[in-house]
């Protein structure tokens, strides 16, 4: 059996402005990527890092929907996350916000786009933007790479699977 061959995942600060660049390929057609992003049954088995459950507690994942959800560690919720869907645009572009409710003035505006990169391959790029170089800063140093890097490894598996 040959392993899946690893994606880099690049995380970039512009240090003049106060985003986050998220880029990363996937092996499989941009249609179920995003189902992957969009669908709350499939996000639930790949984001976030791999010693936390995640939990959807609520998901309208349409333009102008909404969603929360909370991670769990043994039983326990240690953080939960809500935001708005601004703009979904099929297999294409989803806009939302997201805030960590630890740190309810904190909301980043998220744009993902999900582009073809060769026969059954996408490249999707997020661009979070906040309202400071500060927050941004607090952002990366939260352990924040980890979780994404986990969570693509895991989003990884589920596209290679049957379940996407």
């Amino acid at each position: 059996m040959t392993a899946a061959p690893a994606h880099e995942t690049r995380i970039e600060a512009d240090p003049t402005l106060p985003t986050i660049r998220i880029a990363r390929e996937f092996d499989a057609p941009q249609e179920r990527v995003f189902r992957a992003w969009i669908e709350p049954q499939l996000v639930a088995q790949w984001l976030g890092p791999d010693d936390l459950d995640m939990k959807i507690d609520d998901w309208d994942g349409r333009t102008g929907g909404h969603y929360r959800y909370s991670m769990h560690r043994d039983g326990q919720e240690v953080a939960a996350f809500y935001g708005s869907f601004h703009e979904v645009r099929p297999a294409t572009r989803l806009v939302q916000t997201f805030t960590f409710e630890g740190v309810p003035d904190g909301v980043s505006l998220d744009t993902a786009v999900f582009e073809p990169v060769g026969e059954g391959r996408t490249r999707v790029t997020v661009l979070s933007v906040v309202d400071s170089l500060a927050a941004r800063d607090a952002i990366l140093a939260s352990g924040m790479e980890h979780g994404v890097v986990e969570g693509y490894r895991k989003l990884d598996a589920l596209l290679a699977g049957a379940s996407s």
